[in-house]
């Protein structure tokens, strides 16, 4: 078992990674005295695969449990899905003293951190993430939200969970596809701060895609500990530190958007997509330095499986939808820039026309 700290004063808590570490979930429970009564949001699937199993852990622990499933997809991340949870919640939570659990990916995490942060103005809630994406990026750091038809992630706020429980044997199940797309985050977090962990990717890269588990908590522990360095920097996201997290995020959650959350693309893969688009607008205005590094990428991504091109999208489009991005300032665009192999910055008010040639150029021909 592995235990970071993300030091954030009286919101500061730990990340637990591990195998097996959520058979000791009760006890945890216990130690923050966070309350008596547990209401689990999960989604079908981990709920047919674990939901009994962690009824049972918080039961014998002597907590009442109250279990809300939402939609496996992207969708749930509504305002709608939203608001039927709080309802729920109300109807249950009588001389009660709640907490929530989030149990899965990324969209039930979002989803039920956001319900977590505006229930009486605040509950508070523990993430238990399911995915391999969930684990080393979107639990961690408070970052929560629902999605409006226009773009993702529109409505939200910055609210810290109590603890974080990665637990490695949930992983076993995971389709390669899921592996994959984590994996692009775990190259960004590689290519913003540690080569070491870059190169350690490349190493082990059949490894960590046959879901090996002494590889996998390797590299989210390196990512976890990333991502927690930046959160304690910048927790609110105000100095633009913390948007460094965000390398590939502009075009990527553009390709997400065009596609209109279809599935065509996980994030992953979008993300995959934004960051050669990154490196390629940094190679074209000067920032970045190292050569070989848009060639050493898209090598990267292709050994993982990941895509290098968009396919069925329009440059109109994904143009359009990169105008919405949150890292705008001051009707300026923001982007997080590699300069070498473990080094990005921040750029505003890159030229248009090198957006748009920079786009085009990952659009399969």
């Amino acid at each position: 078992m592995r235990k970071i700290r993300v030091r954030l004063k009286k919101r500061s808590y730990d990340i637990i990674i591990g195998r097996g570490v959520l058979n000791r979930l009760g006890l945890f429970v216990k130690k923050l005295k966070i309350g008596n009564d547990a209401v689990i949001i999960t989604n079908p699937t981990v709920s047919r695969l674990y939901g009994k199993k962690i009824e049972s852990l918080l039961k014998l622990a002597g907590l009442s449990v109250l279990t809300l499933t939402v939609p496996d997809s992207e969708e749930a991340k509504s305002l709608k899905t939203a608001s039927g949870i709080l309802e729920k919640i109300a109807h249950y939570d009588r001389r009660r003293k709640i907490f929530i659990i989030a149990f899965g990916g990324g969209v039930v995490g979002d989803l039920a951190g956001f319900v977590s942060a505006i229930y009486k103005r605040g509950v508070p809630y523990i993430q238990v993430p399911t995915t391999l994406l969930a684990q080393v990026d979107s639990a961690i750091g408070g970052k929560t939200a629902v999605d409006l038809p226009i773009a993702k992630n529109l409505v939200g706020a910055i609210y810290q969970p109590r603890l974080v429980l990665s637990d490695t044997a949930l992983l076993k199940t995971l389709p390669r596809r899921q592996i994959q797309n984590a994996l692009a985050e775990i190259i960004k977090y590689g290519a913003i701060k540690d080569s070491s962990l870059f190169s350690f990717i490349g190493r082990n890269m059949k490894r960590l895609l046959s879901n090996d588990i002494r590889s996998l908590e390797y590299v989210i522990g390196r990512s976890s500990a990333i991502k927690a360095g930046f959160v304690e920097k910048d927790e609110f996201d105000r100095t633009g530190y913390r948007a460094l997290l965000n390398y590939g995020h502009t075009i990527g959650h553009a390709i997400e958007a065009s596609s209109r959350y279809s599935g065509l693309y996980t994030h992953g893969e979008a993300i995959a997509i934004g960051m050669l688009a990154a490196a390629d607008i940094s190679s074209r205005i000067g920032v970045l330095k190292d050569g070989g590094y848009l060639q050493n990428l898209r090598r990267m991504l292709r050994e993982c499986g990941l895509p290098v091109k968009a396919k069925g999208l329009k440059a109109r489009d994904i143009y359009e939808s990169h105008l919405r991005d949150k890292k705008f300032a001051n009707a300026r665009n923001r982007f997080v820039l590699p300069v070498i192999s473990g080094c990005v910055k921040l750029t505003e008010g890159v030229p248009d026309i090198v957006i748009k040639k920079a786009i085009s150029e990952i659009l399969a021909k």
